[in-house]
């Protein structure tokens, strides 16, 4: 029997939306700021078969029923979860929404979002997967597993830490306005969009101010030295007129198309909204964070100083993983991860460059030779863009197939790029209006070597992660939900596995370049040991960098940067590496069991073309094409 979940209460949306004027007579719907909008899922319930006919059904029809009430659930889901999400849906194309920016951390709206998830799980629970085909088995056990955690990390308070230095919505929105990400600024509609968008973001900045209040009174509070950051970070909004802000680059930027009137008030409706709402929104938060936050801040590092702050790290460790290790486990395997790759180094670098020196004197030549140091940002960019053409005819013989979607190189903003990690990948707009971006951070150029660009340009762009997510959002086939979601070990594991497959693309011929590669490596296991060592065994800061500056070519720059990141995305980090190993255990079980039928690029396919998935289940995926392959049947791609 299907169960079919309850009905909720219904209430028209407008009810929940306030309304108001726009110039020029257009009505915006401006979500307020402690509104609740119940959504039923009871519209599955219209797709499924009655259960009074269940008994007497065919086999066959058991089998369609199940197929046809998951359908209707994940359909139902992903169009819930874009109305919930909006800049989700602007993210991959979908404007219904672009006028809305929800405020998530909001209490009443943390319950019914609860709420949602636990009747989608319910709802998920009442379809056998023995009744389906393989391809719709693995979306309900993905669907089940993305459901349960989202109810488990519901347990923990995240919303009274509801920013910081590297995840912080002040920041993403100042990208998001300023046009330099995905909020279209092509029509008037898009510029009056973005106006009814900013009114939901002075709530959320609103509402991030309540909660961090109530963390102050409850000790769940931030690091101090990451509230250091935060603060020159909101502050640095608030300038002297509008049009110095990075929001009014939209303005600026104005298409040609757009009639005078019209730009003539949109200029004035901008100019209104970031001196009157935006500025002053950013500046009660920065006099917040200075004033009361940063005197509350607590002074130590891990989450084993919050409340069950030790169950809470155990489950973002099984977030971030998707796997079943524990941080002790992961802190083992961290400390012979850095033992392994450090005897690589010694032979498959310093002995080839003839390097007369112990390891740390390496690491030192390394961070000082003026040789592997840009004068100039602009240089740095120019290189990665210059491996670009090479890079790619490398990788082709690899897949089977490379994305259609393309990418574009470009230098971190300066109002992030003292907290922003050495680059970062946005991936691109499915309709193909909008590259995805390598973002390279160009400040402090002492941080950034050239040896490190090869390994670096494979993880991000080609075949790491722009290559990974771009065929994500062509695989127009795969459920919505799968199509536009991640998993931190499957798509940073596989950008670290990318990296090994520089050598058979063509790159680390140079030595010091391979070393770049192995540095790469190096630093995601090192993170196994300090993330586990912040946030379980309880290291202090200077315990961090003083593990890192012993062990890595680190300099001051980016170890404290990385050892800050830590503090505010714990387990984060540890996906890397973990989800790396994996992918290699996969491929190398592969091998052994195919021998000379094995081919790299079917490997890769099945390893792909189903999308990001909880490393569990990709193993299981593996493991069926293995016996598949091997009983000499055909490859499934």
């Amino acid at each position: 029997m299907i169960f079919v979940p309850k009905r909720l209460a219904v209430e028209p949306l407008q009810r929940h939306w306030r309304c108001r004027e726009n110039p020029g007579g257009r009505r915006t719907a401006i979500r307020p700021m402690n509104a609740i909008v119940p959504v039923s899922i009871s519209i599955i319930a219209a797709l499924m078969l009655s259960s009074a006919v269940a008994d007497t059904v065919t086999v066959e029809g058991e089998r369609r029923q199940a197929a046809e009430a998951l359908h209707a659930l994940l359909d139902a889901y992903f169009e819930d979860r874009l109305r919930h999400e909006p800049m989700l849906a602007t993210a991959i194309g979908d404007h219904r929404y672009d006028d809305r920016y929800p405020v998530t951390i909001d209490p009443g709206i943390r319950q019914a979002e609860l709420d949602r998830q636990r009747e989608y799980l319910r709802a998920a629970g009442g379809i056998d997967p023995e009744l389906l085909g393989k391809d719709d088995r693995v979306s309900l056990l993905i669907f089940r597993w993305d459901r349960s955690m989202a109810v488990e990390g519901f347990s923990f308070p995240s919303h009274l830490m509801p920013m910081n230095q590297l995840q912080s919505p002040a920041n993403d929105f100042v990208q998001l306005g300023s046009g330099s990400s995905f909020q279209p600024f092509a029509t008037v509609r898009d510029y009056d969009n973005w106006l009814s968008r900013t009114d939901g973001f002075v709530d959320w900045m609103d509402q991030a101010i309540e909660n961090m209040r109530e963390g102050i009174h409850r000790q769940i509070v931030l690091p101090r030295v990451l509230v250091v950051k935060m603060i020159p970070q909101v502050a640095a909004q608030v300038v002297d007129s509008a049009d110095e802000s990075l929001f009014f680059a939209p303005i600026r930027n104005m298409p040609a198309e757009v009639a005078k009137a019209q730009g003539e008030r949109l200029t004035a409706a901008y100019r209104e909204a970031i001196t009157q709402r935006l500025m002053p929104a950013y500046r009660r938060l920065a006099a917040f964070l200075e004033e009361e936050y940063l005197p509350a801040a607590r002074q130590t590092f891990g989450y084993l100083a919050l409340p069950d702050g030790e169950a809470w790290y155990a489950y973002r460790v099984r977030l971030n993983t998707t796997s079943s290790l524990t941080a002790e486990q992961i802190h083992e395997l961290g400390l012979y991860e850095v033992e392994r790759i450090h005897a690589e180094i010694r032979t498959a670098v310093m002995d080839r460059v003839d390097f007369d020196g112990e390891l740390m004197d390496f690491f030192e030549f390394m961070n000082t030779d003026t040789r592997f140091y840009f004068d100039r940002r602009e240089q740095l960019l120019d290189g990665y863009r210059a491996l670009r053409a090479p890079v790619q005819a490398g990788a082709r013989p690899l897949f089977h197939r490379l994305p259609l979607l393309d990418y574009e190189i470009r230098a971190v903003e300066p109002f992030r790029e003292r907290s922003a990690a050495g680059a970062q990948y946005q991936p691109p707009d499915p309709a193909g209006s909008r590259p995805g971006v390598f973002f390279v951070n160009t400040f402090d150029l002492s941080a950034r070597p050239s040896w490190a660009m090869e390994a670096l340009f494979l993880h991000e762009a080609i075949p790491g992660h722009h290559l990974q997510n771009a065929l994500r959002i062509e695989m127009t086939s795969l459920p919505r939900f799968r199509r536009f979601s991640g998993y931190t070990a499957y798509g940073e594991g596989w950008a670290l596995y990318a990296e090994s497959l520089g050598h058979d693309i063509g790159v680390f011929r140079d030595p010091y370049q391979y070393f770049g590669k192995l540095s790469s490596e190096l630093w995601r296991a090192i993170r196994l040991v300090v993330d586990t060592g912040i946030h379980y065994k309880g290291w202090s800061r200077q315990e961090v960098l003083d593990y890192m500056y012993a062990n890595a070519p680190v300099k001051p720059a980016r170890a404290i940067s990385e050892a800050e990141r830590f503090m505010a995305i714990p387990g984060q980090a540890l996906a890397y590496k973990v989800g790396q190993l994996k992918i290699l255990e996969f491929r190398a079980r592969a091998e052994a069991a195919q021998g000379e039928k094995f081919d790299v690029r079917d490997f890769h396919s099945i390893v792909l073309d189903d999308g990001p998935m909880p490393m569990g289940l990709l193993e299981d995926r593996i493991d069926a094409w293995i016996r598949e392959t091997g009983a000499g049947q055909d490859t499934e791609r």
